[in-house]
């Protein structure tokens, strides 16, 4: 046998791996999904947009040090509006702040310190004003904010500013960003299209 006929077989397994590399990611797109899936769009509970005085900073453990939400500058009487529609679930004093808390269902913001408008079991809907800021219990006394949080579960704190397109960046798998072909065909991977003097030479 000719070094040439012994290197054949060699490159046409060469060949057809890079064939099925090519193939490959098409047939296993839609079985590729953001796992996190896509977060509510919500609201700032106060308007105009604030500033963001304090940003989240979640705790390592359950009862460990952090800051589970953000604080928002504001101004003592300014309204506190709800982020997500829901149902207000806790509007009340807690530790001699005023607290309001609105159910979304598998999640739930939490708003203080503030004076309640709305009551427990009321329907709201984003934007709908929920009380008025208090300067008592502040986290920025002297100066007045809004302490906004998001709870998932039980005691599971999230960003708010994800509500609001300001969370974290998620990455997504890259062929999401390919087009999107006919509904129930996986989107089309761009042709590659390798040298022919690269083909030929698997063969040399």
């Amino acid at each position: 046998m000719t070094p040439t006929a012994a290197r054949a077989p060699r490159a046409l397994v060469v060949l057809l791996a890079v064939v099925g590399w090519l193939l490959l990611p098409v047939a296993a797109a839609p079985a590729v999904a953001d796992p996190a899936g896509a977060d509510p769009v919500g609201v700032w509970p106060l308007a105009p947009e604030p500033e963001v005085v304090a940003p989240f900073d979640p705790p390592d453990t359950p009862f460990g040090p952090g800051h589970r939400g953000v604080d928002l500058r504001g101004t003592p009487g300014q309204g506190v509006r709800a982020a997500l529609p829901g149902t207000v679930s806790f509007a009340g004093t807690i530790a001699g702040r005023g607290v309001v808390v609105v159910d979304h269902g598998t999640t739930r913001t939490t708003y203080e310190p503030v004076a309640a408008s709305a009551a427990v079991g009321d329907a709201v809907a984003a934007g709908h004003r929920i009380g008025t800021l208090q300067l008592p219990g502040s986290h920025c006394f002297p100066a007045a904010c809004l302490h906004w949080g998001w709870i998932e579960g039980a005691s599971t704190y999230l960003d708010p500013l994800r509500l609001v397109g300001l969370g974290p960046v998620r990455l997504l798998p890259l062929w999401r960003d390919l087009p999107v072909g006919p509904p129930g065909r996986p989107p089309a991977r761009p042709l590659v299209r390798l040298p022919l003097a690269l083909v030929l030479g698997l063969f040399r």
